[in-house]
């Protein structure tokens, strides 16, 4: 996951200044030292750096402690302010015109992932309730067009092509008109990359941007590329100028110094985060979440926010009035499991829990999530009902149902009946599941195995 080496080195450091009562100079600068190069081998620009320390440092040495923090606090919180200001200080939204179509452009080097960047931003703004339409403008690279159509026939948006013409500019007007007909109010341009930048590239994007007159040009940046991505960066703003960028493959490189760099080095913020390769993982950037992701501080709003946008609020609602009235059997478990799964990778969710980044033996393998299902899949209607029926026979065979061992589905029905305690907890605690939570201790989980 991005930015996880940097992530762990700096939470260590953090750690070190927490309970500190006083700290001095020198500890100072060596908890700097210590910062600096965390931050290099992140692959963040030495300049980046250099000015980020300095400005810690003056911060740090050069005001009063607040009374209710203690030094070690204050300091944690200047770098957290600083590493806000760093990822570009405030959330930026897309520029919608009062007069749609909204027009997107997205730019960027061949294997950016441009294509299913499109996919994916047409499927959040239309969660946001926009109409987009995808539009095909890369007519040089091998089954591009295709490739937009698979994206958008299974997100069910619109695509628009004209495979008859290389004119690009010819193309993205063909598409305005087709929106205006289809009450499409927002479009998105998918244009051609390189392998490098080059002339003929940045002409072809200037002529569509002085003809067509996006109001957005956005920049698909692969993050996992270093150095690099900021040096794309910095040379498409200046040849074309952009209005933003989208960060891509967040999920695999454990650097994640790019991302910290553009914003500083082009002056333009970061828009859009992609998370991972299916069609929803895309987030809206909030430098202030990810500044407290990157220290260990938790993301809870995230976490409300995936939540409420996948969780089936009437099955939930459902589940509640069950719930009262009988003890959780494995089918609402199952239920459950399901609209979990929905909200991305349970390590992913693990990690924005303010709390849970200081417990090292956490243990957290998301295929387990399959194995369950698996075995709940292979049991009756009636053992979905009533567990309690579960002989060694019948285990054996739930095992042989799902693939896995009579051992693990041992483990598995222990753990559900540790749930079901739990649950009978909060449905006769007065306080419910606030008052439940209200003694419980993050490193108590540290043996917990998912």
């Amino acid at each position: 996951m991005a930015f996880e080496g940097l992530s762990s080195k700096l939470q260590e450091i953090t750690r070190k200044l927490r309970g500190k009562a006083r700290i001095t100079e020198s500890d100072l600068k060596e908890m700097l030292r210590e910062v600096k190069l965390a931050l290099l081998e992140a692959d963040v620009n030495y300049a980046i750096v250099k000015e980020f320390i300095n400005s810690i440092q003056e911060k740090a040495l050069g005001q009063d402690v607040l009374k209710s923090l203690t030094p070690g606090q204050q300091v944690i919180k200047i770098v957290k302010d600083e590493l806000v200001e760093l990822l570009g200080g405030t959330q930026s939204k897309i520029n919608f015109t009062p007069n749609p179509p909204t027009v997107i452009m997205l730019v960027g080097l061949q294997g950016s992932g441009k294509t299913t960047t499109a996919g994916k931003l047409a499927n959040l703004l239309r969660k946001e309730g926009k109409k987009p339409l995808l539009v095909a403008c890369d007519v040089y690279r091998p089954a591009a067009i295709k490739q937009l159509q698979v994206v958008g026939a299974q997100l069910n948006i619109p695509v628009f092509a004209n495979e008859q013409s290389k004119d690009v500019v010819h193309i993205a007007k063909q598409a305005m008109s087709v929106a205006i007909s289809k009450l499409n109010d927002v479009v998105i341009l998918d244009t051609a990359g390189r392998l490098h930048i080059d002339e003929e590239l940045m002409t072809e994007l200037k002529n569509v941007k002085s003809n067509v007159k996006p109001h957005e040009i956005l920049l698909v940046v692969d993050s996992m590329t270093g150095q690099d991505a900021v040096n794309v960066a910095k040379t498409f703003n200046e040849e074309l100028g952009i209005d933003g960028v989208v960060l891509t493959k967040l999920d695999g490189d454990t650097r994640g110094g790019a991302a910290i760099s553009v914003k500083k080095v082009t002056g333009r913020p970061i828009k859009f985060a992609a998370t991972g390769e299916k069609l929803n993982d895309i987030e809206v950037f909030h430098p202030d979440r990810m500044a407290q992701r990157i220290l260990g501080m938790g993301d809870v709003l995230s976490i409300i926010e995936k939540a409420e946008e996948t969780f089936d609020i009437e099955q939930a609602e459902k589940l509640e009035k069950q719930l009262k009235k009988k003890e959780l059997d494995l089918d609402d478990y199952l239920a459950q499991l399901r609209q979990v799964k929905k909200m991305g990778s349970f390590s992913s969710i693990l990690k924005m829990i303010p709390g849970m980044a200081d417990i090292k033996n956490l243990k957290v393998d998301d295929k387990e999530f399959t194995r369950i299902e698996a075995i709940i899949c292979s049991m009756t209607k009636e053992e979905k009902r009533n567990p309690r029926i579960l002989n060694g026979s019948r285990r054996l065979r739930i095992a042989k149902g799902s693939g896995t061992s009579v051992q693990e589905v041992n483990k598995f029905m222990k753990s559900f009946e540790l749930t079901q305690k739990m649950m009978k907890k909060v449905q006769n605690s007065k306080g419910g599941m606030k008052n439940l939570l209200k003694g419980i201790d993050p490193k108590d989980l540290k043996n917990i195995r998912f």
